[in-house]
C-alpha cells in the first residue's frame, strides 16, 4: 500500500523550455509515456509555435529541448531550430535515430550538424534483440546506421562541438543500473562492433504512466513497480530534479511542470498556464505540481532528461 506523499517542491530559475511539437512518430515503442505513433495526428499549430522564440527572449531561457513523438516530423521543425539558434539559444533534439532514414529526412543529420544542435538519441540497449523487442523489428539496425551517419558528421567526437548523447531505458519494471558502469559497457560494445562514439549515456527510469503503465498492469506488475519506486526514493535527489529549472509545453501550448505531468494532464499550480503567459510572468518560485509518479525521478540514482541525478 502506497502511503507517503511525494515531498513539496518549488521552482528555481527557469533555464529550459521543453516543447512537445506533436505526438506523430514513425515508431510505437512499448515504453513510450506519450503513446506516440504513426497514427497520431496532434501537432502544434503555427501561431503557438511562433510564441516559442518570443518566450525564450522574454524569460532569458538558454535551452530549447524539442521532443514528441518525433519532433522532426513537424513541418516547421527546421524553421524553428534555425530561428532559435540564430538567437544564440542551445537546441536539443530528442531523436529516435530511425527518423534519419525516413523518406524526406535524408538531409536531416546534415541540418542538425549545420545548426550545432545537441542530439539526444534513444538507444535503450546495445543488443539488437533487446532494442527490436522494445521498439520494433529492424529498429536497432536503422539506429546504428543513424549513429554512424551522425559520427561521420562529427557528432560525439572530441573537439567537434557537436554533442551526441544516448538514452537508456530498462526493458521492464526495474530501476536503471549504475549509469557510469552502463556507459562504459555501451562505449566498449558500440566501439568494438560498430566503430561508434558518443559523449554521454543518460540512464532514465520508465515512468508508470500511459503505455508503459498499461503494459505493466496487463502483466500484473504495476503495483509492484510503484512500490519499488517508493522504497527507492532518495531525498538527496530532490534538489536536482528537472522540474526545478524546466517547464514542459504540450502541442497546444499548455504548460506543465514536466513531460510526465503533461501526459497525466496535471497542470501547473501558479498563474502561468499557457505559453503566452510566460511572456509576462516569471514562474520562478512557484510551487510544482507533484504526485505519486514523481518517485520515478528520485528513486535510486534519480532520473531526469539528463540522466541520473547522482553518480
Amino acid at each position: 500500500m502506497l502511503t507517503a506523499p511525494f515531498p513539496a517542491l518549488g521552482r528555481d530559475s527557469l533555464t529550459t523550455l521543453q516543447v512537445n511539437l506533436g505526438y506523430r512518430c514513425n515508431q510505437a515503442c512499448s515504453h513510450c509515456h506519450v503513446n506516440a505513433g504513426p497514427t497520431r495526428t496532434e501537432m502544434m499549430d503555427p501561431a503557438t509555435l511562433a510564441l516559442i522564440p518570443q518566450v525564450l527572449a522574454a524569460r532569458g531561457i538558454t535551452s530549447l529541448d524539442l521532443t514528441g513523438g518525433a519532433p522532426e516530423l513537424h513541418p516547421q521543425f527546421r524553421e524553428l531550430v534555425a530561428g532559435v539558434r540564430s538567437m544564440g539559444v542551445a537546441v536539443i533534439d530528442r531523436c529516435n535515430l530511425t527518423i534519419l532514414s525516413e523518406p524526406g529526412q535524408e538531409d536531416l543529420a546534415v541540418f542538425l550538424a549545420e545548426q550545432g544542435v545537441t542530439v539526444v538519441a534513444s538507444l535503450p540497449c546495445y543488443l539488437e534483440d533487446n532494442v527490436d523487442r522494445q521498439r520494433g523489428q529492424g529498429v536497432f539496425g536503422r539506429s546504428i546506421t543513424g549513429l554512424q551517419e551522425l559520427n561521420a558528421l562529427g557528432f560525439g567526437r572530441d573537439g567537434s562541438g557537436l554533442e551526441l548523447h544516448l538514452v537508456f531505458n530498462p526493458q521492464g519494471p526495474t530501476l536503471p543500473p549504475d549509469q557510469a558502469t552502463l556507459e562504459a559497457d555501451y562505449r566498449r560494445v558500440l566501439a568494438e562492433r560498430y566503430g561508434l562514439v558518443f559523449n554521454q549515456l543518460f540512464a532514465l527510469a520508465n515512468m508508470p504512466i500511459q503505455r508503459f503503465a498499461a503494459v505493466l498492469d496487463q502483466a500484473g506488475q504495476l503495483e509492484a513497480y510503484r512500490q519499488l519506486l517508493h522504497r527507492s526514493h532518495r531525498p538527496e535527489n530532490l534538489g536536482s530534479v528537472m522540474c526545478r529549472q524546466l517547464i514542459s509545453v504540450d502541442w497546444q501550448g499548455r504548460l506543465f511542470d514536466c513531460d510526465f505531468n503533461q501526459q497525466l494532464a496535471l497542470g501547473m499550480l501558479g498563474q502561468v498556464q499557457h505559453l503566452r503567459d510566460l511572456l509576462a510572468r516569471d514562474p520562478s518560485g512557484d510551487a510544482i505540481a507533484v504526485a505519486d509518479h514523481c518517485f520515478g525521478c528520485t528513486a535510486g540514482s534519480g532520473s531526469s532528461c539528463g540522466g541520473a541525478l547522482t553518480v
